[in-house]
């Protein structure tokens, strides 16, 4: 038997909510945008980073660690969206 998964504000009934929760609901969603910004000026910053190292750069190490940077941006990049996507279901059940 699959275990249906339990969101965090699953307890809370939308009708009796107060002004205050609504708020909150509302900030709630502000900073998970917030958050998922953060994550996406990561990713682009590690992704300029590393063709950086790869362009500007001679040594190895930084040729090395300029590949490195790439797909981690991609890495990052997914992560974030995959955390977006997961907050902004969980925070719908109230809205």
């Amino acid at each position: 038997m699959k275990k249906k998964k339990q969101f965090p504000y699953a307890r809370f009934d939308r009708e009796s909510l107060i002004l205050r929760d609504v708020l909150a609901v509302d900030r709630t969603v502000m900073a998970n945008t917030r958050t998922f910004l953060s994550y996406i000026r990561t990713s682009l910053t590690l992704f300029i980073a590393g063709v950086t190292f790869i362009h500007f750069f001679d040594p190895r190490v930084f040729f090395l660690i300029g590949w490195a940077f790439i797909p981690t941006s991609g890495v990052v990049f997914i992560l974030g969206t995959i955390y977006y996507i997961r907050m902004k279901r969980s925070i719908r059940h109230i809205q």
